[in-house]
């Protein structure tokens, strides 16, 4: 195969003085040896084409002036060409390229130069080339990247590049790139990337002392259009709004899709006021757009928070948490609307007491630090314990006990509830099988309505010995029930196949309607405290009482009265019809070494 002559300037002395003069001055450095020794250590001297040939590279300089074209040695055979005369010319050598990419070369060239003004410019542009010509049927594709010299009309007048070819196994390689760095739906980044690109905007500001914003954006009214056009609509609108978002970014911005609805934006150089503006952009973009999808056209909006970072956070869990709050409080404002971060030390200090709060229930559990004490619930008329309820106690690693009310809503908010759930229930049991005829119960959080695991939990314990069940009544708080009455219904019915019995816990705190006392169908109600606890000077209380007495007995329900604290109040609620009171009038909780001490002295809690 013929070969073109050797480009002297001016990458020729780059890609051949290392094989040339390079090998003399290594030689003229090193102590006379053998010739044979000398021979195989210069065995290994670079050869720079022959590298280019194995990788399936070449290299060319292009005077566009006069349009020659001056290529490595290697190049007809890495690109497949038959002659010369074929790529000696950039007009002969575009003729080889697919007719729906002829100009994308010389658009690349001149955008970089736009770019760059009048300094030799960077470029990289990947285009189809058919070596045989238009009528052939092999097609390869190449890429070509270098340096481009603008003439004195601010147009291409001088190129040096390298192209290569790129095959099959690249283009899977950047589909797997592709698939690892954007969001499928969106073509943004993904979230892995886009916590990435916040980590690195951090450091970057640092370093520059510029300070940048993050925000967080919502789609607002996503809900409502996933529930009456259906999911694929939601997903459009999702697209949509990245898109709208994305053609609002200046140049270097990023956007990347946090999470379903949320998206990130990283603004860089942007300062307090700046990223109000940018906010304000945004979100105007996205409510003036007709989003038009499969179903129907509609209309979207989106709500913002914001946060400056170095300054406000100094890393990327600062950045993001801080950036999801504030976009909390814009939703609670109103939609459509940017609230900015805004530092607060009591809400640090909150944060980092709920934080210490879940180390310590997680520690406790590990440790064994959780018991039981239990709260006797008397019959209002006799005055005698009939069952108790099993109140959790934490021994925090400093020693100190603490009830549940201090570390309970923590608990719940952060998930941890069910583990105590778990706990609590393995602690429960075991009394019950020890101690015959013996009653309990028992709160379960919300988030237990829904724990199948716990209800294995209980079969396992329990053996499906309905002699252990019947004498456990489980208490479910009003606000759970609200929560979600179709998934508290189904835990009653399987609670009662089991053979429990179920209480509703704080009942009136939650403003339950009577309705779903009777599609619940529970044993048992328990009036919430507020109501208790100043009776003798409510009246508003004792008319609540009273209803809600007629109500349980219409029912077929038990009553229980917490919070008895006096003999006043204990009277008038065992007068009212109540079933049981329960309130520190009869003693405080016993631990359970305590209460199996009483039952071996066979002496009860005090009647009132």
């Amino acid at each position: 195969m013929a070969r073109t002559e050797h480009v002297k300037e001016p990458f020729q002395s780059t890609l051949s003085a290392a094989t040339q003069g390079g090998g003399e001055a290594l030689a003229l450095a090193t102590p006379a040896v053998s010739p044979a020794t000398t021979a195989g250590r210069y065995l290994d001297r670079i050869d720079l084409v022959g590298i280019l040939s194995d990788v399936e590279e070449t290299a060319y300089t292009w005077d566009v002036t006069t349009d020659a074209i001056q290529w490595e040695t290697n190049a007809l055979s890495v690109l497949g060409v038959r002659g010369n005369p074929n790529i000696a010319t950039g007009h002969a050598f575009r003729e080889l390229v697919a007719a729906e990419h002829i100009t994308r070369r010389h658009d690349t060239m001149l955008e970089a130069l736009r770019r760059a003004g009048s300094q030799g410019a960077h470029f990289r542009v990947q285009y189809k080339f058919m070596p045989g010509g238009r009528r052939s049927d092999r097609v390869i594709w190449l890429e070509d990247h270098g340096l481009v010299w603008a003439g004195k009309d601010g147009m291409p007048a001088r190129a040096h590049g390298v192209v290569r070819v790129i095959n099959d196994r690249y283009w899977e390689e950047q589909k797997i790139l592709q698939r690892g760095d954007q969001d499928e739906l969106t073509g943004q980044l993904n979230r892995i990337r886009l916590i990435e690109a916040v980590g690195n905007v951090i450091v970057r500001s640092e370093r520059l002392n510029q300070p940048c914003a993050f925000l967080m954006a919502a789609v607002n009214n996503l809900a409502l259009i996933n529930e009456n056009f259906g999911y694929d609509s939601g997903d459009e609108v999702i697209a949509a709004t990245a898109n709208i978002i994305k053609s609002k970014l200046r140049g270097g911005d990023s956007l990347g899709r946090y999470s379903s609805n949320k998206f990130g934006i990283i603004l860089n150089d942007c300062g307090p006021g700046a990223m109000r503006i940018a906010a304000e952009r945004f979100m105007r973009a996205v409510r003036d757009a007709n989003i038009r999808t499969a179903a129907c056209q509609v209309s979207a909006t989106i709500s913002v928070g914001g946060v400056i970072v170095p300054d406000q956070a100094k890393n990327i869990h600062e950045a993001v948490s801080h950036a999801l709050y504030a976009l909390d409080r814009a939703k609670q404002r109103r939609l459509d609307c940017f609230m900015a971060y805004e530092p607060s030390p009591l809400r640090e200090t909150a944060r980092q007491r709920n934080i210490s709060i879940a180390d310590e229930v997680i520690n406790a559990l590990d440790q064994n630090r959780m018991w039981l004490v239990l709260q006797p619930l008397v019959d209002s008329r006799t005055g005698k314990p009939e069952h108790y309820e099993c109140l959790l106690r934490m021994e925090r690693s400093d020693g100190v006990i603490v009830s549940a009310g201090e570390f309970i809503t923590v608990a719940e908010q952060l998930g941890l509830s069910r583990l105590i759930d778990r706990r609590t229930l393995e602690l429960t049991i075991p009394l019950l099988r020890k101690h015959a005829g013996l009653r309990l119960s028992l709160n379960v959080s919300s988030l237990t309505a829904s724990d199948h695991e716990w209800v294995v939990t209980l079969h396992r314990l329990t053996g499906g010995s309905k002699e252990i069940t019947n004498r456990l009544t489980i208490e479910i708080t009003e606000t759970s029930v609200i929560h979600d009455l179709d998934q508290t219904v189904a835990f009653v019915d399987t609670l009662r196949e089991l053979g429990c019995r179920v209480a509703i816990d704080d009942f009136g705190a939650g403003y339950t309607s009577f309705k779903n006392l009777k599609t619940l169908n529970v044993d048992m109600v328990k009036i919430d405290g507020e109501f208790v606890k100043d009776l003798s000077h409510d009246a508003t209380g004792k008319v609540f009482i009273k209803t809600m007495v007629e109500i349980a007995d219409t029912f077929g329900m038990e009553t229980v009265a917490e919070w008895v604290s006096d003999e006043e109040t204990a009277r008038f609620l065992a007068d009212a019809g109540i079933t049981y009171l329960q309130g520190f009038l009869y003693g405080q909780p016993l631990t359970v070494k305590e209460f199996e001490a009483r039952q071996l002295a066979g002496k009860q809690p005090a009647s009132p």
